[in-house]
């Protein structure tokens, strides 16, 4: 591949994951994004030039002297009127979209992708972790932080410069993949394994309805390599089982026997933050797993990523060392502070979630975590045309807290729709306190006001630079420590 790299919008969580792989195989990285952000920076501080400011004169000179020798990776987030996108396409450069150079670097690799609506970024990490964990050669791109691997990027022994060619004699490293499902990315992909954690309605600004987001799943699944497998979670569109090829084997899954008849869990017990069961797949069963992130979900999650790591060649006893290893992914369910007062437990907790599915498994995790604890909820909408299309849904999933704060609506790609803001999903509410905020004021709340047990941030924006600040204020208030 070309020499220098430029990311156009390279702060994003799978944009980044590709800047990190180019820049450790020895191409020189540099790239754009709107905003400065930990992510960015850990980007800067790992040796890559950043700008924020759309100027054509900020592309670096390596960049703009070298057509033929630089690529140009594009996240859909870039908005069509942007004038470094323009300049590059003029001038004919190699731009190619985030999917696109994923679908390159698996070409021809033995590739375990984790595709779903929901919950993707986490059974991925799962898969991962418990690979690395058992001592198999795998490399990852991932959509979210890692906490185990402290990054979004796993790579494998051996990558070479001029690809992923590794070195040595077989086996060869496994790539695990976070499959998007966004502007149809994930269909660059051909997987050996393939998970599809779930079908649900999304992003129906690029789909216009759920049919043609299933019709997308169904290519995808129709993608995975003869001989291959796909795990197909019991709520997905089950018309996605008949999509794939004849030599693929299908495995249904779900929390229950009734729900995942060739793979699920028994004997679930919740203690603390940690969740107790036993696994039972077509590769083994495996007694007394004990997972410390939080969530029948990540239970559901588990099972998954857990079977395809049998299906891997890991036994039984490195499987249960994974799994009470494995410590979650950043903004997934993330316990921030913690604290024990003379009325029970305080707690803060940060989460993604940012559809109405997931807050409601969220928030119903929580509150079965805390039971009779005052819930406060923090929450920024992304996307405008997400907001118009679960209007209800959200509205019903926040309902569960006992208060709700809404940010504004985070725009990412879009452009207003009139009509269709916070205050509109506020009127829909039933939770018994509601209001709108800025973030200084839920900053200001949180000081001051003493009458909630557990808060949570929740959303896919920019929410989370609240959290270094309230990570700070909530633990002086509660433990009375200094960050």
């Amino acid at each position: 591949m070309q020499p220098y790299v430029y990311f156009l919008g390279i702060g994003g969580i799978g944009m980044s994951a590709l800047a990190r792989w180019f820049q450790a195989n020895g191409h020189q990285v540099s790239g754009y994004d709107k905003t400065a952000t930990p992510l960015t920076e850990a980007l800067t501080a790992e040796g890559i030039a950043i700008h924020y400011a759309d100027a054509v004169e900020n592309i670096p000179a390596v960049v703009r002297d070298n057509r033929e020798q630089a690529l140009v990776v594009l996240t859909p987030a870039i908005p069509k009127d942007h004038q470094e996108w323009a300049w590059l396409r003029e001038n004919g450069y190699d731009i190619r979209k985030r999917s696109q150079v994923l679908g390159v670097l698996t070409e021809g690799r033995p590739t375990l992708a984790v595709a779903g609506t929901h919950g993707k970024t986490t059974t991925s990490s799962m898969l991962a972790h418990l690979l690395h964990h058992a001592g198999l050669p795998v490399g990852a791109f991932l959509g979210g932080i890692s906490v185990n691997l402290g990054s979004n990027l796993l790579l494998p022994e051996g990558i070479k410069n001029s690809g992923v060619e590794i070195s040595g004699e077989e086996p060869t490293a496994k790539i695990v993949v976070e499959a998007d499902e966004y502007d149809r990315s994930f269909l660059t992909l051909h997987p050996d394994v393939a998970i599809i954690t779930s079908t649900d309605a999304d992003h129906l600004d690029i789909y216009g309805d759920k049919d043609a987001l299933v019709e997308s799943f169904r290519q995808f699944a129709g993608q995975i390599k003869p001989g291959g497998t796909l795990l197909l979670n019991h709520t997905a569109d089950a018309s996605v089982a008949d999509a794939v090829g004849p030599e693929v084997r299908v495995i249904r899954y779900g929390l229950t026997k009734s729900e995942g008849p060739e793979l699920y869990s028994s004997a679930i017990t919740a203690e603390g933050h940690q969740f107790h069961f036993d696994l039972h797949s077509v590769a083994g069963s495996v007694m007394g797993l004990q997972l410390s992130v939080p969530g029948y979900h990540n239970v559901e999650n588990m099972l998954a990523a857990a079977c395809v790591a049998q299906l891997q060649g890991v036994n039984s006893d490195s499987l249960k060392t994974g799994v009470a290893a494995y410590r979650g992914v950043k903004r997934r369910f993330e316990f921030i502070v913690t604290a024990t007062s003379g009325t029970g437990p305080k707690v803060y907790v940060d989460d993604y979630a940012h559809h109405p599915r997931e807050i409601d498994a969220f928030l119903r995790s929580l509150r079965a975590l805390y039971p009779g604890k005052r819930l406060r909820v923090v929450f920024q909408p992304h996307l405008f045309t997400r907001t118009r299309d679960f209007l209800a849904g959200f509205a019903d999933s926040l309902s569960l807290a006992d208060e709700v704060v809404l940010l504004d609506i985070y725009p990412a790609r879009e452009l207003p729709l009139p009509g269709i803001t916070s205050a509109l999903l506020l009127d829909l509410i039933t939770a018994p306190v509601k209001s709108l905020q800025t973030k200084e004021q839920v900053l200001a709340a949180a000081q001051t006001d003493n009458s909630f047990d557990v808060l949570a941030t929740v959303g896919a924006g920019d929410i989370d630079q609240l959290v270094p600040r309230l990570r700070t204020l909530l633990d002086n208030k509660w433990n009375g420590a200094e960050a």
